[in-house]
């Protein structure tokens, strides 16, 4: 089974939780707009409430009804991919550009399934992709020194690379900028996220901790495998 096709699995798995009358966090990826695609199609009176201004685009072009963050009742059930799952269902997200807002919406959910293809389980998390640092425009050059800082204290001496697209730095919907930290291995990811979260400047970080309730991953054979903390 290819990937695209364990991404499908998982996704229409994800889909066949929520039920007529939820409030549903709208992942942002490419795993995520598989659930979006499935969920559309169960034509459920539900709301969505979208991660990025993409899984908005698509998620009202199949006809989901939307709302905004905050202005609907609490929402019952966060639907979202990931970029690494290590132990504990301890996540990196945000290859995709949108961590800040997923991490809003997660972190506003009563239950959140990370959904994914096999290989996105780790080991450890940081070995395959780099760590997503969000940060403000203004400085954000004082602000990358800053954060070397950070990793150093967690004893991990890299220098994280300015994300660009097309030669130019790739603007978040919020219009932040992002820092990619390829990390090879996060020992103590609590540590990291809280050693980052204290810069000034660091808007939110890739480490999704403590926050999925469940794993939902399309496996090689066409099934889904489920993961708990």
């Amino acid at each position: 089974m290819d990937v695209d096709a364990q991404k499908r699995a998982a996704g229409e798995a994800a889909a066949a939780l929520v039920q007529s009358g939820m409030v549903v966090g709208l992942g942002t990826g490419s795993c995520a707009a598989w659930f979006v695609r499935a969920l559309a199609a169960r034509k459920l009176d539900i709301v969505g409430v979208p991660t990025s201004e993409a899984t908005a685009q698509l998620a009202s072009s199949l006809g989901i009804r939307l709302g905004e963050l905050g202005e609907t009742k609490t929402i019952d059930l966060t639907i979202d991919g990931a970029d690494e799952i290590g132990p504990g269902l301890a996540l990196i997200k945000g290859a995709g550009g949108a961590l800040l807002r997923e991490k809003l919406v997660w972190e506003a959910s009563r239950s959140c399934v990370v959904i994914a293809e096999a290989a996105k389980p780790v080991k450890i998390l940081g070995g395959r992709y780099p760590l997503p640092i969000e940060v403000a425009a203004f400085g954000h050059k004082t602000t990358h020194a800053r954060i070397c800082d950070a990793l150093a204290e967690c004893e991990i001496g890299i220098v994280p690379i300015l994300r660009r697209k097309d030669g130019q730095p790739v603007r978040t919907d919020n219009g932040n900028l992002i820092y990619d930290a390829a990390c090879g291995r996060i020992e103590e990811p609590a540590a990291l996220a809280a050693a980052l979260k204290s810069v000034t400047g660091v808007v939110d970080h890739g480490l999704f901790l403590d926050l999925a309730d469940r794993a939902l991953i399309g496996t090689a054979d066409g099934g889904v495998m489920e993961l708990e903390p």
